[in-house]
Order: structure tokens, then sequence, then C-alpha cells
């Protein structure tokens, strides 16, 4: 049985549907929160995972994981605590991750690099990064404009 979710947030326990996109959004949301949340219902795909390894690489830690079963324990690390990484990250095909990552990476201390494969790369990302500056984010474009790396 699913608990209201109301019941769901002070419990700290969220089942969301397996949707790719609520998938990668639930991840987000458990690693800026404080403390461990518990998720069910994650889709597996390459996509989720490869935002959930950015989402390591940034300092949220994996507690549990067992993607068969749509199952994930995260330690968040709290809204603005999250750690620059010690490496580019790479969001694959990810366009969702990249994304909602470079809103949630402008509301952090220090520089990141967000990259992706070579489809992920040809996408323009200026919509995204243009309002973003409208709130002080920068952005810089690493090799072409409007398109990814961008740091």
């Amino acid at each position: 049985m699913t608990l209201p979710l109301a019941e769901q947030i002070r419990a700290r326990q969220l089942i969301v549907p397996g949707d790719k996109s609520i998938t990668q959004r639930a991840l987000i949301l458990a690693s800026l929160s404080t403390g461990v949340s518990r998720l069910s219902g994650l889709l597996s795909g390459e996509d989720p995972r490869s935002t959930l390894r950015a989402l390591q690489a940034l300092g949220a830690e994996v507690l549990d994981l067992d993607w068969p079963e749509g199952v994930a324990t995260i330690r968040g690390r709290g809204l603005r605590a999250l750690s620059p990484p010690d490496a580019p990250l790479d969001l694959a095909n990810s366009g969702t991750g990249a994304r909602l990552l470079m809103g949630v990476l402008a509301a952090q201390r220090g520089c990141s690099v967000l990259t992706g494969d070579a489809s992920l790369r040809s996408r323009p990302m200026e919509r995204i990064a243009a309002p973003l500056r409208c709130m002080g984010a920068t952005f810089e474009y690493l090799d072409e404009a409007d398109r990814f790396p961008l740091r």
C-alpha cells in the first residue's frame, strides 16, 4: 500500500512510478536532501544511471542500489552542499539529466564541467543556460557555443 505523499515525505520514503525522467528527478532530490532517502519504483536505464553516477561524483552517497528491483537508498548532502567533482560529469545521452544538473550546479559552490556523448554534445543548451544566467549563474562553453561541454 502506497502512503499519501505527505506521509512519504515525513517518512523520507518516496515511491516513484517507473519512468526515467521521474527517476532522475527523484535521484536528484534525494541527493539534495539532508539525510537518508529510500526510493522505490525506479526505472533502470542508461539515462538514470548516468545521472546517478554524476550525483555520486558530486558527493551523494548510495547506500543501497538494486536496479532490477528499482530501489535505492541515498544519503543526500543537503541543498547547497554538493562537492565539485574531480573530473567532468559525463551524462552520456541523458538530456534530462544534463538540463536538470545545470540548474542544480548553478546553485552549488565551485566549478563543474558537464559533458556527454556525441548526441548530447550536439543539442543546444543556451535555452537552459540563459534563464539560469538571469538568476546569477555563469556558464562557459568549452568547445562550441551553445553546446556541451560546458563549465
